[in-house]
This record gives C-alpha cells, sequence and structure tokens, in this order.
C-alpha cells in the first residue's frame, strides 16, 4: 500500500546542507505494477513539468462556497471572477516569482505562470529535474512501451515548502482512460436505443428551457476538427440547431484522433441533452496524462469562460494521490466552485473496482476495489450508469442499476458537507456516484462518427455529458445562479427516501455493480438517482 512507499536519499549532483521538504509528488517508480527497470533516464531527456502552488485561506475559500450556496445567507448567490480569487486566495506575486526563480536558476527554460498563479510550467531535463526536485528519473518498459518516473518524492527547498503543493510531469507511466462501451449492432433488442430527443423524452424534459443561455466544456485530447464535423452532421440529421463552438488549445497540439468517437459522444450529448447552447467550448489537451489534464483543468476555471464542463475519463484514484495530481486539481476545483462552476466526470465502466487495465502501462496496483479520479474528487460530481427501460411511446418506464457502473467509496476523499448527510460513511471516504443516467450500451445512442450514423454506445462516457447538458437546462432556467451543482443537487436529501426527499430524482433500486447494490436513497451504484428533468428544474434552488 502507499504508507509503504519511503523516501529516497539525496540524489546524485545535489548541494550538500540543502534543507529540502517533500511535495504531495510521492516516489513513483517503486510502486509501479508490471513495468522492469531499465536503469536511469538519461540526464539529456527533455520533462516538461507543471508545478501546482498552494491555495492561500483554503479553509475561507471552502467556507466562502457554503455561504454562497446557502438560502438566506448575505452572500447567497454571490460567486468569485478569476481577478477575485487571483487578489484574495491565490498564492502572492512574490511567491510564484521565488519559484519561477527556483526553476530558472535549477536549469528549466521556457517558465510560464498561469493566470491564477496556481501553476508554474517549464522545460526541462532529467538532470534539470535531479537538481530542482531532488529525485532521480527512471526508465521502465511495460508491454514494451517505454516509460519513466520519478524514484524518490519530489522535494524542494525549505523555503518553498509552504508554496508548492506538488510536482507534474515527472513521470508518464499513466494515462486517463475514457470509459466508453459499445454494442457493435445495428439495432439492439433490449431495451433499446436512443437518440437526445429520446432521452429528452424519456427523461422527461417538459417545458424545461434549453440551455441557449449557458455556455459549457468538453475536455478532450488531440485534434478534434473532425469532431466539429461529426457534430454539426448530427445535429442536422436530429434537428437540433447548431450550436456555437471555440476550441480551445491547451499545451502544445497533438494530431492524435484516437479518442475521436469518445469526443463525438461527448459533444453531440451534451449539447442534444441541453438542445441550444450559448457556446461549446472544447478544451483539448495534449495527452491524458495527469500533468496534462490538471493544466487543462486549471484552464478551465482560470478562464471562467464556461458554467460546467465534462470530463469522460478517469483514473484510479491512488495514482492521481501518489503524482501528486490530486492535489493540483483538487485546487482547481474548489476556485471553480468558488467562481460558480462544475465539472461532471465519468465514474467508469468497472463497476466498484477501478479501470487499471492490467499490463497495459504502469499504473500501481490490480484491480483493488477503488473508484475513478477525477469523479471521487469532492468538488466534482461523479455520474454513474443505469440500464434506461421505455415505454413504447417513448416515456420513461424504469431504469437498473448498470452493472459496469463506476461506484464506491474513495480511500482519499472525504465527502463535502453537502453530501454527509446521505452517505454513512461520509467519515471514512466520500461517496461515487452522485448521480447516474444511462450508460448501458444495450440502451445505447446512435452516434455520428466519421462522418456516418452508428450504433450503439454508452458507458459512463455518456452519462456524464448527459448530466452536464441536463445541468446547462437548469443553470439557464435559473440565470445561471444555481453555483457548484453539489450543493443544489443533495439539498433537501435524506439517507432515506421521505416527504423531505428532494423532488425530481427517480431512486433507482434494482441492479448493482459489484460490492454495491441499488437501494432506496443514495446508494453507492447510482448516487440520488436519475433525473426527472422538469420536475427536478421546478425544484432546486
Amino acid at each position: 500500500m502507499l504508507g509503504m512507499v519511503t523516501l529516497t536519499p539525496t540524489a546524485p549532483g545535489i548541494a550538500a546542507g540543502q534543507n529540502w521538504v517533500s511535495t504531495g509528488t510521492q516516489a513513483v517508480g517503486p510502486v509501479l505494477a508490471n513495468a522492469i527497470s531499465q536503469g536511469n533516464l538519461p540526464d539529456a531527456t527533455p520533462i516538461h513539468v507543471n508545478v501546482g502552488l498552494q491555495i492561500k485561506n483554503r479553509d475561507a475559500l471552502v467556507n466562502y462556497v457554503k455561504r454562497i450556496s446557502t438560502p438566506g445567507d448575505a452572500l447567497y448567490q454571490e460567486e468569485l471572477e478569476p481577478a477575485n480569487f487571483l487578489a484574495s486566495y491565490a498564492p502572492s506575486t512574490a511567491q510564484v516569482q521565488s519559484v519561477v526563480s527556483y526553476l530558472t536558476g535549477t536549469g528549466f527554460q521556457n517558465v510560464q505562470i498561469e493566470p491564477n498563479n496556481l501553476m508554474v510550467s517549464a522545460d526541462g531535463t532529467a538532470a534539470a529535474v535531479r537538481t530542482a526536485f531532488n529525485t532521480q528519473l527512471g526508465a521502465y518498459m511495460a508491454n514494451g512501451v517505454p516509460i519513466y518516473a520519478n524514484l524518490g518524492p519530489a522535494q524542494v527547498p525549505e523555503q518553498l515548502g509552504g508554496i508548492v503543493s506538488a510536482v507534474l510531469g515527472l513521470n508518464n507511466a499513466a494515462k486517463m482512460s475514457v470509459p466508453l462501451a459499445r454494442n457493435a449492432v445495428s439495432v439492439p433488442n433490449f431495451p433499446g436505443s436512443y437518440r437526445p430527443k429520446d432521452l429528452l423524452k424519456a427523461y422527461d424534459v417538459g417545458n424545461t428551457p434549453t440551455g441557449s443561455k449557458t455556455a459549457i466544456a468538453i475536455f478532450a485530447e488531440g485534434d478534434v476538427s473532425g469532431v466539429v464535423k461529426d457534430l454539426r452532421l448530427a445535429e442536422k440529421n436530429n434537428g437540433l440547431p447548431q450550436v456555437p463552438v471555440k476550441i480551445v488549445q491547451v499545451g502544445l497540439a497533438s494530431p492524435d484522433t484516437a479518442g475521436a468517437d469518445e469526443w463525438d459522444l461527448d459533444t453531440q450529448y451534451s449539447s442534444g441533452m441541453a438542445t441550444n447552447l450559448s457556446t461549446l467550448y472544447i478544451y483539448t489537451a495534449t495527452s491524458l496524462t495527469d500533468s496534462d489534464v490538471a493544466l487543462m483543468f486549471n484552464h478551465f476555471a482560470a478562464q471562467k469562460l464556461a458554467r460546467a464542463g465534462s470530463a469522460s475519463f478517469g483514473i484510479c484514484e491512488v495514482f492521481p494521490f501518489v503524482d501528486g495530481s490530486m492535489l493540483v486539481d483538487d485546487n482547481t476545483f474548489l476556485e471553480a466552485a468558488a467562481q460558480g462552476q462544475t465539472v461532471f466526470a465519468s465514474t467508469g465502466d468497472n463497476g466498484s473496482s477501478c479501470g487499471v487495465a492490467v499490463g497495459a502501462n504502469g499504473v500501481p496496483g490490480a484491480g483493488a476495489p477503488m473508484v475513478e479520479y477525477p469523479a471521487s474528487s469532492p468538488y466534482v460530481i461523479g455520474v454513474g450508469g443505469t440500464t434506461l427501460i421505455t415505454n413504447a411511446d417513448g416515456t420513461y418506464s424504469n431504469e437498473i442499476a448498470w452493472n459496469a457502473g463506476g461506484g464506491g467509496l474513495s480511500q482519499f476523499e472525504l465527502s463535502g458537507f453537502w453530501q454527509s448527510p446521505v452517505n454513512p460513511a461520509s467519515t471514512v471516504g466520500r461517496g461515487v456516484p452522485d448521480i447516474a443516467l444511462d450508460a448501458d450500451p444495450d440502451s445505447g445512442v446512435y452516434l455520428w462518427l466519421n462522418g456516418a450514423e452508428t450504433c450503439c454506445y454508452g458507458g459512463t462516457s455518456l452519462s456524464s455529458p448527459m448530466a452536464l447538458g441536463v445541468w446547462a437546462r437548469f443553470e439557464s432556467a435559473h440565470q445561471n445562479k444555481l453555483g457548484f451543482a453539489g450543493i443544489p443537487l443533495y439539498r433537501g436529501a435524506t439517507p432515506l427516501p421521505s416527504a423531505a426527499s428532494p423532488a425530481g430524482y427517480h431512486d433507482i433500486i434494482l441492479g448493482g455493480n459489484g460490492l454495491y447494490t441499488a437501494l432506496p436513497g443514495y446508494d453507492l451504484t447510482t448516487g440520488l438517482g436519475t433525473f426527472d428533468i422538469s420536475i427536478l428544474n421546478s425544484s432546486i434552488k
């Protein structure tokens, strides 16, 4: 387990007598599974780092999020703008400059400061990493693929210990995976297949306004130009308006199109469930490594272009805990919540286990019961999956917890105050998911991919963007004043169904995902349940 990870001695080339303190980035190399050591990474190997910095006045910021979400409070429905966050909660200019000076003095170049002061990026080498962070990078081979990882914890001089939270980019051993499931048949015979308008009918959209007043974001990777073309075909053939699309490149552009089906699903079913949007932003990263994804999340918060976004990917939460990206991302998600923004994330398609993909890379562990990150972050809405069954007229009939829908208790994150009343194990770990929607490919959806419509796709890669699209409707109906979604979605929820329970949820009581069973009230398969859109829109506040 992680408690067994030990610190390595001072690496060669470090000045004697330096007082080092460890950051949140632990030693990754020693805990890799299925990776064969190839010795030290050559000193000249190029390395790009993203150095995460600490939020200041964190407790005050958490309290601010609570107050702006509490009806009757003097701050109710207020929210920060990025400039407010920078002034009151971000590291100071002097603190950031001390990190910049340190990086340049230890051999890093192209040093850049993110606008919210929560991240400093730089280019260097394996030798510069050893000098700056007191750790050697090791080379490994995993299933024929060369990878690298830090052999000891990333450390910084004592004077930077209260400023730097973690150092990302010291490994490329694992990447976020996309939980996309497909049933490769043209017309499934059970229980059905859907397009956006079918899902809106099934989940009772009624007269709920479209998302036309709200901007949302999709988090992607690689070249998404073909994704926009597929979206235009989907809109035309589904009778939907064209939504304005803007692509936000984060980091170096990549020609990779391997995730096109995932990003097609995200864009077509977020905008499809919203019917219309003010803008659909597609944030696209260089890769799905923890470091590149962290930079993408940071841009979402620092820019505040969109009210909400969907991340249809995840990784066994042990890895971001070890490499420090959990600390960095949680800071970003907290900033976003204080700014009224929400990130929805897929909980995975491996039931009550995380999607380790044993042997595919150097991920520590092998299929242990564990939830996925970022869905397990308290300031993210984890979206699980169901099997959706409709009546002959297309209206809602029933749902069953999808047996592959991710869910369980986090081993590293605790429940936010909004979830604690319904999660009996809130002092042990945050419960995942928060909500659920259709995800079973047997009740999956049609997708426009590479210029043609195909069927049938599912996975929590479907349920997360669907939830995002519905949330855009709620935000537009409430003048974009709902704030971070976790608090209004849980408001009034009780451990077991009661007269006080909030209206607008289908309580799923059938099915399971391995270790956990769907039960009355909140559970670790479908969370609070699925949406009756019209009713929940009328009751949410």
